[in-house]
């Protein structure tokens, strides 16, 4: 399984950006997915998942009502639309495949991991 997250920038606070996850290879497996993040000096954190079905997805409270996660199972690929950007969500964000169809919180609950995309918001 490959993943190739893409759609990072350079955007003011306030903006939107909208991040791009594709997978290839195994690509029958129903699994749900997620996005982590990893700011400068600090641990990767949990931002969002959503199941294979995308009926059920979770947020961290830090980007809950600002961000959405969604997916095109025929595309093989899921999105992370960030709104209201604030400096504090400047980081690599990285798409990952989980163990399963539902969806995870955890790093642990994830099997494949994507590159990453570099987000920056300046103030």
């Amino acid at each position: 399984v490959q993943l190739q997250a893409s759609g990072g920038g350079l955007v003011q606070a306030g903006g939107s950006l909208k991040l791009s996850c594709a997978r290839s290879g195994n690509t029958f497996s129903r699994v749900g997915m997620g996005w982590f993040r990893q700011a400068p000096g600090k641990e990767r954190e949990f931002v969002a998942a959503i199941s294979w079905s995308g009926d059920t997805t979770y947020y961290a409270d830090s980007v809950k009502g600002r961000f959405t996660i969604s997916r095109d199972n025929a595309k093989n690929t899921v999105y992370l639309q960030m709104n209201s950007l604030k400096p504090e969500d400047t980081a690599v964000y990285y798409c990952a495949t989980a163990i399963g169809s539902s969806y995870y919180i955890t790093e642990y609950d994830y099997a494949y991991w994507g590159q990453g995309t570099e987000v920056t918001v300046s103030s």
